[in-house]
């Protein structure tokens, strides 16, 4: 079968639904985070977590030397300021975790504890080198269920708090919506 149309509804994608996530690491005393919406479970026994991250984030080029990561599930309260500090900055240039309280996890990852629900830590198993992305796949060592609230999804950020996608990040086209 011949596929020719290369026909792609934005809308369509947008309508998929997502949660929002600090995804965090540490290697060589250099730690930093970002937030994530391509974040799942994908196995039960053993309990597997899949993420997808820009080659070009910082965040990813650690994961690949550190081979841990953490993942904080935030809460639908928080505030757009504080998304913006792991979301639209980069961790080169600042300290991400500067004023955010945080403790060093199980795998030696930080997890991020302001705003968030619940956190998990992964060791990475394998990874998928794809055109623009790096696709992490790990098993979760350690959760931590931190307190009850309601999760942020992706809908949220974007139809409540108005929030846009960094160009690194793989909904950037989502932007083009609002």
């Amino acid at each position: 079968m011949e596929i020719n149309a290369n026909v792609i509804d934005m809308k369509a994608l947008f309508s998929m639904t997502y949660g929002m996530y600090i995804v965090c690491t540490e290697y060589e005393g250099k730690k930093n985070g970002q937030i994530a919406n391509t974040v799942m479970q994908i196995t039960g026994e053993p309990v597997n977590i899949a993420i997808c991250l820009n080659k070009a984030n910082y965040t990813t080029e650690l994961i690949g030397h550190s081979g841990v990561f953490s993942v904080s599930v935030l809460e639908r309260d928080v505030p757009i300021t504080f998304i913006g500090r792991f979301g639209f900055k980069c961790g080169r240039e600042i300290d991400k975790f500067q004023d955010v309280k945080y403790y060093k996890g199980v795998t030696g990852a930080p997890v991020v504890e302001d705003w968030s629900l619940a956190a998990l830590e992964i060791k990475v198993g394998q990874t998928l080198e794809l055109p623009t992305h790096v696709l992490f796949i790990g098993e979760v060592f350690h959760a931590k269920y931190l307190k009850d609230g309601n999760p942020l999804t992706y809908a949220d950020y974007h139809l409540i708090k108005k929030g846009k996608s960094p160009k690194t990040a793989p909904t950037f086209g989502f932007n083009q919506l609002k």
